[in-house]
């Protein structure tokens, strides 16, 4: 039989109930192996059920010093219960003094005294007793993620000044920087908001007219590295020219801000299309162009596409490589059987390879073929020279790039390139 004796009315924290006819401290905390919440409960007296009615403060202090008790349980241990009763006096009868004196020998979560409006200041200077006296019963956990996020930078050695936190709540990093930023004026202070969004100006007017691609090679919404990397680089340099006094958190969560937003942009957007977006200016005569191609993958997955359908040849590739990519599938080909010729892209190496046939078969035996091989600069290089065989065949490929039949050498300056 268990009865509830006292609760506060904000639920989290440890309820008297009497089980059995004795008084119990009963808390939750942590989970089980199911991920449900464990409940641990522990004897008291008369004397400290008269002090958790009567105190909040030394309520709240016994649960954050009986919450690493909890921890240590884990998943399925049992409280230390000896452990736990041990606490009772110490900190509910005892002097001011002597409880803060118990706190700088014992674990403590500083995190509930926090969120319960401990006093940061003199928490961290060891006066617990007088930093509870602001304490109240409804917590706020966003200021224990901010004192722990706070924590977390004065740990890596970062001190942030009042523009370099607005500039993170603006972009909602302040707590986490792993998540995906987003604009939050409201997050920030009216009159830090002028100057947050002047630093905000600076970095979109260097981003400006550049973009982030799709890299199809790493997935269907997969953006381009390079391009990310070449965005971000610009943003920062504008950034810390223009507002030199921000630190390295400030500015990387406004370039990451303008790189999310421009991958964004790529992801919902079709796939590219080469062919449409150079608009014939590229000098291939039409009876270069191809008219049937086949797509297929290191699975023997094959696609066609003929000319006259919706879409061009370039963006049905790049589709499929974005559907069939993936880690054990880096290679893919694209043939013109009526002319003899194709090209095979090895993702895994940045590489391709160019094949043109020198020799039908004929009588039974076997075609001549001539493979040439050449070294790709990242998905930029990939897309020029796709589109330039969709328009132009592997004759147009001989000025973009250095075609080599020595698959040694090709290999040797492959291996120079990788390790520079």
């Amino acid at each position: 039989m268990r009865d509830i004796v006292f609760a506060r009315r904000s639920g989290w924290i440890p309820n008297v109930i009497r089980e059995d006819g004795e008084l119990k401290l009963m808390l939750g905390a942590g989970a089980d192996a199911n991920h449900e919440p464990r409940t641990f409960t522990f004897p008291i007296g008369e004397a400290h059920l008269a002090v958790i009615r009567e105190d909040l403060a030394r309520h709240l202090l016994l649960w954050s010093a009986v919450l690493p008790l909890c921890d240590a349980a884990a998943t399925r241990g049992r409280l230390d219960e000896k452990a736990a009763v041990a606490l009772l006096d110490p900190i509910l009868l005892s002097s001011p003094a002597d409880v803060d004196s118990l706190f700088r020998r014992i674990r403590w979560d500083r995190g509930q005294l926090i969120a319960h409006g401990a006093d940061i200041d003199l928490l961290e200077g060891g006066q617990l007793c007088a930093a509870m006296r602001t304490a109240t019963e409804t917590p706020n956990g966003k200021r224990a993620q901010e004192y722990r996020a706070d924590r977390r930078r004065t740990e890596r050695g970062v001190v942030l000044g009042p523009l370099d936190a607005a500039l993170l709540k603006y972009t909602g990093q302040y707590l986490y920087g792993s998540t995906v930023p987003r604009r939050i004026p409201d997050a920030v202070a009216p009159a830090l908001l002028p100057e947050v969004m002047r630093v905000i100006a600076t970095a979109e007017q260097a981003c400006a007219g550049m973009r982030i691609g799709r890299d199809p090679r790493r997935g269907k919404r997969a953006t381009d590295k390079r391009d990310w990397d070449r965005m971000a680089a610009a943003v920062d340099a504008a950034v810390r020219r223009s507002h030199p006094g921000l630190v390295e958190d400030a500015v990387r969560t406004v370039s990451f801000l303008m790189c999310s937003e421009a991958a964004d942009r790529s992801r919902s957007a079709p796939i590219d299309d080469d062919e449409a977006a150079d608009g014939g200016r590229a000098g291939f005569g039409e009876s270069a162009r191809k008219t049937i191609l086949s797509f297929t993958d290191d699975k023997g997955v094959e696609k066609k596409w003929r000319q006259g359908g919706p879409r061009t040849a370039t963006a049905e590739f790049w589709e499929f490589v974005g559907d069939r990519s993936a880690g054990d599938n880096e290679v893919f080909t694209i043939e013109d059987e009526e002319r003899g010729e194709g090209i095979q892209l090895h993702f895994y190496a940045d590489s391709i390879a160019r094949v043109t046939t020198v020799r039908e078969g004929e009588g039974g035996s076997d075609p001549e073929y001539r493979v040439e091989y050449s070294l790709v600069d990242g998905m930029d290089g990939y897309r020029k020279l796709v589109s330039t065989f969709v328009r132009g065949g592997c004759a147009a490929l001989g000025r973009h790039g250095s075609w080599t039949t020595d698959v040694a050498e090709f290999e040797r300056a492959r291996r120079r390139r990788d390790a520079a």
